[in-house]
């Protein structure tokens, strides 16, 4: 999947450093599918000239983001730099891990904190108790916001109008025959976990995964994460969720919240 520069937010702003933005899609053009690139490669996943693609490619190299052997290309550690700056200056990330352990402890089940960056959630903090999807998640790892109950909690937070346009620039994926890829349907889980205060997803993102989430607040009242537990259907049934770990998950949050 390319990425795109043309819908960057800002575009078109005089203050809009259009270079900058080129570096960052270079870096980020980078995934676990496209480990090595070749200049080619770099230039048609970013729409860039090749020319282009070489200058960044090159800087990035000068700088120590970037190695290569002369015709392929690809990251170096120094790229978790850019990301650890994000996690040493929230301090939301940095008090989440005691209650997120107390949590896992206390239910049994793995526990995890995400953020908002649409249209994925982040994952901020993460506690296993043991391993029920078939692909790691740690922090930094993303994944649709539409299609898990981090997701939707963080959605709820926003206006209707602000949804159905975020919906409108969504390409859907079904991942198991439960995921939900009708924006209407998606949407009334979305109001649905305004109205209750929590979201479960029963196997929309893997079979065998259901999970519960509910948002964290700060002092303002607005909603700027949400934590989750994943379990196994066979395992926790929806109505144990409710009765049982709904409480302790609204007790977590709130701890978090009064953390912050």
């Amino acid at each position: 999947m390319k990425n795109s520069l043309s819908s960057t937010f800002g575009e078109g702003n005089r203050e809009y450093v259009a270079s900058l933005a080129k570096g960052l899609a270079v870096i980020r053009c980078f995934d676990h599918q496209h480990m090595q690139m070749t200049l080619s490669d770099v230039a048609k996943r970013t729409d860039l000239t090749r020319a282009t693609a070489r200058r960044f490619l090159l800087t990035l190299h000068a700088l120590g983001y970037m190695e290569t052997d002369g015709k392929m290309f690809w990251l170096t550690p120094k790229v978790l730099d850019l990301g650890y700056s994000y996690l040493v200056s929230q301090p939301l990330i940095e008090r989440v891990q005691p209650y997120t352990k107390e949590l896992c402890d206390a239910i049994g089940e793995s526990c995890s904190v995400s953020v908002l960056d649409f249209p994925d959630i982040v994952y901020v903090a993460r506690v296993l108790s043991h391993q029920i999807m078939s692909v790691g998640l740690n922090v930094g790892a993303r994944l649709p916001a539409v299609t898990t109950s981090m997701g939707r909690v963080l959605l709820a937070a926003k206006e209707d109008s602000e949804i159905d346009e975020l919906l409108a620039k969504t390409s859907f994926e079904r991942f198991t025959k439960y995921t939900l890829i009708e924006p209407a349907a998606i949407k009334a889980e979305i109001q649905r976990a305004r109205t209750e205060g929590y979201a479960i997803c029963d196997q929309e993102l893997e079979i065998g995964l259901r999970s519960m989430a509910v948002p964290i607040k700060n002092r303002h009242g607005k909603t700027v994460a949400a934590i989750n537990i994943s379990s196994q259907p066979l395992k926790m049934s929806e109505s144990k969720l409710i009765k049982e770990i709904l409480p302790q998950l609204r007790q977590a949050a709130s701890k978090i919240s009064d953390a912050i």
